[in-house]
């Protein structure tokens, strides 16, 4: 079947993206900064109150370390980076935040469980309903982040299409796996990825998002042995 969903999340990403590029020149430098930090506050909230839907706190520690530990070995973010770097030479980009936006804003829309539940609502129920509103939630926040990050965060669509894509596929084969104790870890995990993007646009710190990735697949994994 043809994962409608992904699809229009992608172009509202793209739509968004185009929008905050062309209004790019428009806004005042301090506007774009209090923007982007309104921004910043937003997702951190978000990030939060996801992380909040804990029920068994030993879980996300453990997957939260383990996750850390893989995903620096693995140096996750590394490889994200020299991606974006390769696509910012073949575009002949000069923007220094190419990479940032882009890496930031795939981990930004692909983190978190409306991709999922979305996929998995679409898979079963040909129900759209879900990733339909996270489409004008991701353009919305494409928008921002393009008019500081440029045509980076545009591109970001490509991975989030492909991801929401696959899980269409998986939801309709492995549904029964993804169990409400395995959903709300993932959340969890999921939410404190979401808050250390919010700390790093506010400049705070440098976290490495995209190396604690595999703190999700641990969460799922551990869930069953935390009830």
């Amino acid at each position: 079947m043809l994962p409608l969903g992904p699809l229009v999340n992608g172009a509202a990403i793209i739509a968004g993206g185009l929008l905050g590029l062309t209004l790019h020149g428009r806004f005042p430098d301090r506007v774009r900064i209090i923007m982007f930090q309104a921004l910043g506050l937003s997702i951190l909230l978000i990030g939060f109150k996801m992380a909040l839907a804990v029920t068994a706190p030993l879980v996300v520690v453990i997957s939260m370390l383990v996750g850390a530990v893989v995903g620096e070995l693995m140096d996750i973010e590394r490889a994200m980076a020299r991606i974006g770097d390769g696509l910012k030479a073949r575009l002949r980009s000069n923007n220094a935040l190419f990479t940032d936006g882009l890496v930031t804003a795939s981990v930004i829309f692909c983190t978190g469980t409306m991709a999922i539940l979305g996929a998995f609502d679409e898979a079963l129920r040909a129900d759209h309903t879900l990733l339909f509103t996270k489409a004008a939630l991701d353009g919305s926040v494409a928008l921002i982040l393009a008019t500081t990050h440029g045509f980076g965060v545009l591109l970001s669509f490509i991975p989030v299409a492909l991801y929401e894509g696959a899980l269409v596929y998986l939801g309709a084969a492995g549904h029964d796996y993804f169990t409400p104790d395995r959903l709300t870890q993932l959340t969890a995990v999921g939410g404190l990825l979401i808050a250390a993007i919010g700390i790093n646009m506010l400049g705070l710190l440098k976290i490495k998002v995209a190396n604690l990735l595999p703190a999700m697949v641990v969460a799922v994994l551990l869930a069953p042995f935390f009830k």
